[in-house]
């Protein structure tokens, strides 16, 4: 290639031409960085409530912390949320059925075409609620729960959306996964049929996924899994209310704690042109006195949304326990190697308080509590408090430990001891 040379009065540093952004991948192996496959960071700028990703060995060599027989156990308990979902292949019709189910159901049970679907299974198995050790680049409290499924051969749940993030772990089993990643998806419902099943579904990526291989979904992207061999499938779901969710609890909050002496009025009033008429002057006035009730402290309104969120889609409720240990009792448990273990169905978050020389605040079900701030975090991230930590607490946060312990959001722990 011939050389050129340009005479110049001084040196230029060449312009550079504006890089065009690669592309990015649907499809990646995680081995080297799981569970992601890049940085937490990387993921929720370019993935994250934007575009899936299908992610090869998110969980290296994983093997199942249980099995289909532990499913089928549960699902037949009483408190369990659960479901069957069954498929005539046939005439295209589908069954759904809600828990729970007799024991001797499931040895008759099909060999292929259903679904046995599980909520809420990390708070009913402790090494199945481990896995959400590897989701804290998420806010604990954007996390819903695991469902885990179990399909027969050619199980499914049919062509659907879903209104929030989904991680999709394929934990035992092989289930073949197609979605529709093009731009303007139908959204159409089939009227024949009493799940949300897609009237249309036409796959642009279709892949077979192994243990320990993992989809990830953003909301509302069309998707079907078909189990190509018998299968679990752990479904790491998130919480994502709807507006009008977050309004209709809102709302009854501004209305629960509203002064009677607000309301309507018309000092500016004149004279009817037509009495029957409700005007623009009318309408005003009625915004005006909604505006009365508008929460404009920041620190009332983050205490709605802690409360909201911590209380939200929760599958169970938090009671008194029968603990008869006085709180001596317990602190020389504790420094003795008991634990505290936080109720499974007992959800926390803390926030910041936004006025200076205020406490923070820990929310725990739905109530509220004014901690320090390292106190309400500390609780808030740490589903189990031994001795150390516990004694890392402030007078106040062990006082708010204890009162939480009564209500029955913690169980005393003494190990291989007799209580």
């Amino acid at each position: 290639m011939k050389k050129t040379t340009k005479k110049t009065s001084k040196a230029v540093a060449p312009k550079k031409a504006a890089a065009k952004p690669a592309s990015l991948p649907i499809e990646i192996d995680a081995r080297h960085l799981p569970p992601l496959g890049m940085t937490p960071e990387a993921f929720l700028r370019d993935y994250w409530h934007k575009r899936p990703l299908l992610i090869r060995n998110a969980f290296p060599d994983f093997e199942s912390p249980l099995e289909p027989e532990d499913l089928a156990g549960l699902a037949c308990e009483e408190g369990a949320l659960s479901r069957i979902v069954m498929h005539d292949r046939a005439n295209d019709r589908w069954t759904l059925r809600h828990g729970p189910f007799e024991e001797d159901e499931f040895p008759g049970m099909p060999h292929q075409d259903w679904t046995l679907l599980v909520q809420d299974m990390d708070k009913w198995d402790a090494d199945v609620g481990a896995l959400l050790e590897h989701f804290t680049f998420l806010p604990r409290w954007r996390i819903d729960d695991i469902m885990i499924s179990f399909a027969a051969p050619g199980g499914s749940v049919g062509p659907h959306t879903d209104h929030y993030d989904v991680f999709l772990l394929q934990a035992q089993g092989h289930r073949r996964w197609q979605i529709d990643a093009s731009p303007n998806p139908s959204q159409d419902f089939r009227p024949d049929v009493e799940l949300k099943l897609l009237r249309e579904f036409t796959p642009t990526h279709d892949w077979v996924l192994g243990p320990g291989d993992m989809l990830y979904l953003p909301p509302s992207v069309p998707h079907n899994g078909v189990a190509e061999d018998a299968c679990l499938t752990f479904s790491v779901g998130t919480r994502a209310p709807a507006a009008a969710e977050l309004l209709g609890d809102f709302v009854d909050t501004l209305a629960a704690d509203a002064d009677e002496a607000l309301r309507y009025a018309d000092p500016d009033l004149a004279p009817a042109q037509d009495s029957a008429e409700i005007d623009v002057a009318a309408m005003n006035r009625a915004v005006e006195a909604l505006n009365l009730l508008r929460m404009n402290d920041p620190d009332r309104l983050g205490d709605w949304f802690g409360r909201f969120m911590t209380v939200y889609r929760a599958a169970g409720e938090v009671h008194p326990g029968e603990e008869t240990r006085s709180r001596i009792e317990i602190e020389w448990d504790l420094e003795h190697g008991a634990v505290l273990q936080r109720h499974p169905w007992s959800r926390m978050a803390w926030r910041r308080a936004h006025a200076k020389g205020q406490p923070s605040r820990l929310y725990v079900s739905g109530q509220e509590y004014p901690l320090p701030a390292d106190d309400a975090s500390l609780i808030a991230n740490r589903p189990i408090l031994d001795g150390t930590t516990y004694a890392r607490l402030s007078e106040a946060g062990r006082d708010c430990v204890y009162g939480l312990m009564q209500a029955g959001h913690y169980r005393l722990d003494l190990g291989d001891e007799e209580e």
